[in-house]
């Protein structure tokens, strides 16, 4: 077959007019599984590396955040009624109350209530730790969490440095004949393992922010009610 087809066309006035038909191009596709596969035994070790970290920090943020919503629940009326409990020497009742109330402030309270009746600095000292006990409970795994979110990336340029020196190394090899062709899929290759990582690592890090700024608001909770507590220690003559 010729390469190109020239038509020619007679118009009304005589003029003949060449039409061109130009070679179609067929562009070159790359599925996302052809793409993270291609990389060689040492990419390959590198993307299921970045996919574990990727399986633990969807894990680990999705666990905390269930966990940290659960934790800043809290009911209205709880501190009334356990003021109202103490003021009435009612203490096996407010023990109750606390038991029955699955949150950290509650368990603080009930630690406290079970120092009633030593000193009063004692009792800030128990109600303080056991806070402190809360605390680490509910930042559990997110120093994992940013780990990852720092981790991933830098394992993603550890990929590409790799890819890039295998086609360095090719480039070294072929001498003379270079092929473009096989040097541009080398190249692509490696840069996927940065954009893998970048992508786990901005994920982890946001999740990261949003997961410690809920710990933070009830932490501020907490130590807003320890100091409500102490105050209605100060009132009753226990």
């Amino acid at each position: 077959m010729l390469s190109q087809i020239l038509l020619q066309v007679t118009l009304g006035n005589g003029t003949a007019v060449a039409v061109t038909q130009a070679p179609v191009t067929v562009q070159k596709t790359l599925s996302v599984w052809e793409l993270v596969s291609s990389g060689g035994i040492g990419g390959n070790i590198i993307m299921i590396s970045l996919l574990i970290l990727s399986i633990v920090a969807v894990y680990i943020i999705i666990e905390r955040y269930l966990a940290i919503v659960k934790a800043g629940k809290e009911d209205s009326n709880f501190m009334n009624q356990i003021k109202d409990y103490i003021l009435d020497g009612k203490i096996d009742s407010a023990k109750s109350l606390c038991k029955s109330n699955h949150s950290p402030i509650a368990r603080m309270i009930e630690k406290g209530i079970s120092r009633i009746g030593k000193p009063l600095n004692d009792i800030g000292a128990a109600v303080e730790t056991t806070g402190k006990l809360e605390l680490n409970k509910l930042e559990k795994n997110l120093s994992t969490l940013a780990t990852i979110s720092g981790a991933a990336p830098m394992i993603g340029f550890l990929g590409t440095v790799v890819g890039m020196i295998l086609v360095f190394h090719q480039m070294a090899s072929a001498g003379g004949n270079i092929d473009v062709e096989m040097l541009s899929e080398g190249i692509y290759t490696a840069m996927i393992t940065t954009v893998a990582g970048l992508i786990i690592g901005i994920i982890a890090y946001v999740a990261y922010n949003i997961l410690v700024a809920k710990v933070e608001k009830i932490v501020f909770v907490m130590e807003a009610r320890t100091t409500e507590f102490l105050d209605i220690l100060h009132e009753p003559a226990i």
